[in-house]
């Protein structure tokens, strides 16, 4: 199956439980962009891969606009809604790849992604892109989950989350997420991270298929009963399954 189609069938039918989860995810989001975007925050800006809109609705209440981008037509029904419910009149709404972004050079102040590198199937591509759209000056912030500097526990990690989601291809550990902006062209890159508590059953719950929970919930039971904490501190407290999703923030420039 092509990939964009893969992500596009899977957040299609995740729009509902997704929706509510990204509006609980992080309850910072607002303040961690307006303060990593500065001054291009008051510009012209993008969220690429926009999903259901909450990073766009955080940004657009100082922005001058807001362009909300996103492959799946369901996240972007979902996007509009919560614009609606919030009042903003300065967001468009385009359906589009990420990684064939439908804009000209140069065009946005400021450009935003989250949660979204690592469904990207060629993320120094997607990354080259957001680069291209941006003014020079121009800022980028770029906030996913990450995984293990060590390979073998990136990969088992990667492995569960695929298992779950197939439209999931790779969480970067952090250094090569850092290296893939500054490969893009990106300068005076700075990151924050932040570590998660996540409950299997939630997480499972997001993507509202049954089926795929059992198996992995058996995996991930005996790995937490092994001590093996697969990247992501995966444990047992009161009988449930727990675990931790690492996040990183990059701030970066266009020269």
């Amino acid at each position: 199956m092509d990939h964009l189609k893969r992500i596009t069938d899977e957040f299609a039918r995740q729009a509902h439980t997704f929706d509510l989860f990204a509006e609980k995810t992080d309850e910072q989001v607002a303040a961690r962009f307006a303060a990593a975007l500065g001054d291009a925050g008051g510009g012209e800006l993008v969220d690429v891969a926009c999903g259901p809109g909450v990073v766009t609705a955080a940004i657009a209440a100082r922005a001058a606009s807001v362009i909300a981008l996103d492959a799946t037509e369901e996240m972007l029904d979902k996007a509009r809604a919560r614009c609606a419910r919030a009042g903003l009149a300065n967001v468009a709404f385009q359906c589009g790849n990420a990684e064939s972004l439908p804009f000209e050079d140069a065009r946005f102040d400021g450009v935003v992604t989250r949660l979204a590198i690592h469904h990207f199937a060629d993320p120094p591509r997607a990354l080259g892109e957001m680069f291209r759209v941006l003014r020079p000056g121009g800022t980028a912030v770029i906030v996913d989950v990450v995984s293990s500097e060590e390979p073998a526990e990136s990969d088992l990690q990667n492995a569960i989350e695929r298992l779950r989601d197939p439209s999931h291809v790779r969480m970067l550990p952090a250094s090569e997420l850092d290296a893939c902006v500054a490969r893009a062209g990106f300068r005076d890159i700075a990151a924050d991270t932040w570590d998660k508590r996540r409950e299997f059953e939630e997480w499972m719950d997001i993507v509202a298929d049954p089926g795929r929970a059992e198996p992995i919930r058996t995996v991930v039971r005996a790995l937490a009963e092994a001590g093996r904490h697969a990247g992501m501190g995966l444990a047992l407290r009161n009988g449930r399954v727990e675990f931790f999703h690492r996040w990183r923030l990059v701030r970066a420039r266009k020269p």
